[in-house]
Formats: structure tokens, C-alpha cells, sequence
């Protein structure tokens, strides 16, 4: 897929490295700060992710779209969540 996108190959291991590193904040209640990074860094990725699925016609931006709706209610819920501890 990455060289489908005209991306190179060699990023392929750092951002999954990445994406397992924001799973990871996510999750964790402790990390605070780093959960608004890991939030935004996945928003960020999900809208590169439409875009590029958009450009290149494969019908998978849909899905990308997708994720990056349920980030969102997951940051709203987050917040209420959070809000509610403190």
C-alpha cells in the first residue's frame, strides 16, 4: 500500500512503532499529556489517510473517515470520562 500511495518503504516499521506507542497512551489513564498528543497525532494520521485513499481512487477512504469519526466520540467520551475522576 505505501508504495501504491508513493510513500517510501522505510517508514512502514517507525510508524507502526508509533501508532503501538499512541495505543499505548491511549489506553494508559496515566498518561495525560501524552493522550491529547497520541489524539491529535491519530487525527492527523486519519486525515492524511482520507487523503491519500482519496487521491488515489481506491474506495478506502471511507474507512478512514470512519475512524477518524469514532476518534472523535473516543475524545469526547475521554473527556466526559475524565472530567467526571477529577
Amino acid at each position: 500500500m505505501f508504495i501504491n500511495f508513493g510513500y517510501p518503504t522505510y517508514l512502514i516499521y517507525p510508524y507502526a512503532v508509533l501508532k503501538l506507542l499512541g495505543l499505548i497512551a491511549l489506553w494508559n489513564p496515566n498518561f495525560k499529556v501524552l493522550k491529547e498528543w497520541a489524539y491529535a497525532a491519530f487525527f492527523f494520521a486519519f486525515i492524511l489517510a482520507f487523503f491519500a485513499h482519496y487521491m488515489i481512487g481506491d474506495g478506502e477512504h471511507i474507512s478512514a473517515l470512519v475512524a477518524m469519526v469514532l476518534l472523535i466520540i473516543s475524545y469526547i467520551f475521554n473527556k466526559k470520562i475524565t472530567k467526571l475522576d477529577d
